[in-house]
Formats: C-alpha cells, structure tokens, sequence
C-alpha cells in the first residue's frame, strides 16, 4: 500500500491550506475594525456560542472566558493572524466579544526612579 502524495487536497485542507482559510473567513481578507487589531489586543468574551455558530467562532468563544490576546488566540486556533482577525471582528460586530488594548507602559519614565531601583537591586 502506497502512502498518500504530499501534495494531497486532504491534507492541505487539514494543515490550513488557503482553500481552507477561505471558506473560514468566507473570503474576505480584512473586516472594519480589524485595523484596531493587533497582537497584543485582548480579547473576551460577552455571550455564549450559539450552535449554529461557525465552529472557528464557538471555538474563540469559549476560550476567550477570561482575556486572552489576539497572539495567543491565533496559536490555538493554529490559524494566521489575518484570519482569526476576521473572526474576531465578526464576533466584535455581533457584540459576542468586547477587545481592549493591551496597557502599554507611558513615556513618563523617570530616570532618577529607575537608577535607584537599579541600585537597589545590587544591593540585594
């Protein structure tokens, strides 16, 4: 018995091929607020899945019970950044998630602040 060919339509569909991608987001490559996406967006969840949910959907619905960023997301979802950036804007419109920008630090820092945290930590 022969192994089957690398090149196989089923095995591209299992391992993300752009067939498969495109029947997730339906073919769209970008959504209206995925520019305020990025990596570090956090993203949870506000109503259950539903069951005539796209499974891709329930599947980010129920993993985001507690935030969890866009990166982490995209990892568990084994899937691009560009595609689970449709998804999340699909579930965003639809008000079954609520994304918050990650809290960055501000430009405030003082330097007199950070040499004596500097200094104290030698001391230790």
């Amino acid at each position: 018995m022969r192994p089957p060919p690398v090149n196989d339509a089923s095995s591209a569909w299992a391992q993300g091929g752009p067939e498969r991608l495109y029947v997730i987001t339906g073919g769209r490559s970008a959504s209206g607020r995925r520019a305020d996406l990025d990596l570090v967006t956090l993203v949870v969840t506000r109503a259950m899945a539903r069951p005539e949910m796209q499974p891709e959907h329930a599947a980010i619905l129920r993993m985001c019970d507690y935030p969890l960023s866009m990166a982490e997301i995209t990892a568990y979802l084994r899937l691009p950044f560009s595609v689970v950036a449709v998804l999340v804007s699909d579930l965003l419109r639809d008000s079954f998630v609520e994304v918050r920008a990650a809290v960055r630090a501000g430009g405030t820092s003082d330097p007199e602040l950070l040499k004596a945290v500097m200094y104290g930590l030698q001391r230790l």
